[in-house]
This record gives structure tokens, C-alpha cells and sequence, in this order.
């Protein structure tokens, strides 16, 4: 018998390693970051590890695995409250962010941001002949930008109809820009984020870039935030849940969309983890969230309508 359940137990014993780490809300050590991407595919080798307990008989693992599944369906639902402004709206938004993978997808995003129209684009990995393309094609409609100039994955641009005073953005090895929008009279933060992602041996960065991220979103609760960009984390890895609870949500998550996988991008949506965002603040409602197919990027553009509204 012991012969016969060993692929079973093996399996369970795995996804419990990593449900035992969701259930702590750590992201501990590789390959745990990079698995709870995923976490709603455990559903697989689980059910997999369920089916053979029962050709074997081997009833604990049954029951093993049944609690199993039933944990991982309570973390698939979304996490954290949804937003509940009660103040009249005031301005509305369109918000476009895009990962363009050193620049390749340029062209591409030149085109969506023609026929989508949003108010801000947020760019990532946006390096030298990227950010030349956005300044020849794109200057006229959005006269404003904040950006860290950078080859290879390094540079990034904020986008805006509405005019921006800079700020000093978040320290990264990635840019992060930030600034003040004027968006109709009533000033908005906004964050371009872009932290390493947990590479394997780099996993204190990945978490120290994106608690840069939190401390930011927590240091001025009272300004109206728009946060977006490839966080490289899922509602699945705590140091990411550690930014919503500052008070922020995602857009995704609030249109009904909180599981829809934008990397990588040629498995979508059959398979991937959402990790490319658009968090906003509780003074913001979100109406719309859509996923855009990009060529030559491994990640969907996120565009989401946000409407703002005045304080409580």
C-alpha cells in the first residue's frame, strides 16, 4: 500500500508547503514566491492527488486532500473589501498600463493608447528608443510625463492629459516615477510601480522594493492615489496584500476581474497570474477593467475606468 500512495502524498505534501505559507502570510523563501503566483493552479495536482487516493483506498489521504481543495477555494476568492466612496464624482478617469518587455512592444501601445484614448499610461520597461517614440507620437495629446530615463528594463514614463508636478517617485532598481496630477482641480497622486520581480536569491529585494511601495501608499492616506504598473505579485503573495491593506483596491478586483491573468502573456488567458494591477485609493470607484493583448510583450495591458470622487 505504502508503494501504491507515495505520488499522492508527495503531491499533497507539496501543496500543503505552500498553503502552509499562505496560511502564515509569508512568502518565505524560492521557490514559494514564485509557485503562490499560481496558487489557483494547486486545484490541479490536488484533485490529481485526490483521484488516487481514491484508486488506492488510502481514505486519510482522502481526507488529506479534501481539506485541501476546500482551503484553496477559500483563498481563490478575492481578497479584501471593496471600495465605498459616498462622496458626488467629480472627475473620471481612463488608466492604461502596460509592461512594453524592453521597448519591443512600443508600436503596439502607440496604437491602443490612439484607439483606447486613456487620461494616464503608465509604461514599464519604456527604455531610450521607447521613450523617443512616446515623446514623437504621443507629445501632443499628453503634453505632461514624469519618467526615469533607462535602457533595458530600466526606464519607465507616466503619461497625462492633465499636468503633472513630479515628485520624487520610489527608489528601485526598475524606475518608478511618480507625481501630483491636476485632474480637474482636485490633485491625485500617481505611481508608476515596477518592483524586481522575486527572482530566485532576490527575493529581499522583490519584497523591499515593493514595501517602498507600501510606505509610500501609507504615507499620505488622505490624497486620492492611483498606483499602476507590473508589481510582479498577486493578491496570492503577502508582501502584495501588505499594499492593499494600506486602504487601496484593485481595479480588477472591483469590476469583477480579480483573477484574470495578464503574464505570461502567451498562456492567457488560459493560464498565467495577474500581476500587472491598477490600485486607486477609496475616493475612487472603478466601472470598467479590460485586458489588452499587446504583440511582442509578454504581458496584457490593464485599462480601467475610474471615476473620483469628492471627500467623505
Amino acid at each position: 500500500m505504502r508503494t501504491r500512495t507515495w505520488p499522492a502524498a508527495l503531491l499533497l505534501t507539496l501543496t500543503t508547503a505552500l498553503l502552509a505559507c499562505r496560511l502564515a502570510g509569508t512568502d518565505a523563501l524560492t521557490p514559494v514566491p514564485q509557485l503562490l503566483a499560481f496558487l489557483p493552479w494547486l486545484l490541479a495536482p490536488t484533485a490529481a492527488a485526490l483521484l488516487l487516493t481514491l484508486l488506492t483506498r488510502w481514505w486519510p489521504g482522502t481526507v488529506w486532500g479534501v481539506l485541501l481543495l476546500g482551503l484553496i477555494a477559500w483563498y481563490i476568492e478575492p481578497y479584501g473589501k471593496t471600495a465605498d466612496p459616498t462622496g458626488p464624482p467629480v472627475a473620471s478617469l481612463r488608466v492604461l498600463t502596460s509592461n512594453v518587455e524592453f521597448g519591443q512592444a512600443t508600436p503596439a501601445l502607440i496604437d491602443a493608447v490612439r484607439r483606447h484614448d486613456p487620461d494616464l499610461v503608465f509604461v514599464q520597461e519604456c527604455e531610450y528608443t521607447c521613450d523617443a517614440a512616446l515623446k514623437k507620437e504621443l507629445a501632443a495629446a499628453y503634453p505632461h510625463r514624469a519618467a526615469v530615463p533607462g535602457g533595458g528594463s530600466e526606464g519607465s514614463v507616466i503619461l497625462s492629459r492633465h499636468p503633472l508636478r513630479p515628485t520624487s517617485g520610489v527608489p528601485a532598481t526598475m524606475g518608478m516615477p511618480g507625481a501630483i496630477a491636476d485632474v480637474d482641480g482636485h490633485a491625485v497622486r500617481v505611481q508608476l510601480a515596477h518592483p524586481m520581480p522575486p527572482l530566485p536569491g532576490q527575493t529581499d529585494l522583490w519584497q523591499r522594493e515593493l514595501g517602498r511601495l507600501r510606505d509610500l501608499a501609507a504615507a499620505d492616506p488622505a490624497t486620492p492615489t492611483v498606483l499602476a504598473g507590473d508589481f510582479n505579485a498577486s493578491q496570492d503573495h503577502a508582501a502584495f496584500r501588505a499594499l492593499l491593506d494600506t486602504g487601496l483596491y484593485d481595479a480588477a478586483r472591483l469590476t469583477g476581474h480579480d483573477r484574470t491573468p495578464t503574464w505570461p502573456a502567451r498562456t492567457t488567458p488560459a493560464f498565467g497570474a495577474q500581476i500587472d494591477h491598477v490600485l486607486v485609493s477609496d475616493d475612487f470607484t472603478a466601472t470598467r477593467t479590460r485586458f489588452l493583448d499587446l504583440p511582442d510583450t509578454d504581458h496584457r495591458a490593464v485599462l480601467a475606468d475610474l471615476t473620483l470622487h469628492s471627500p467623505r
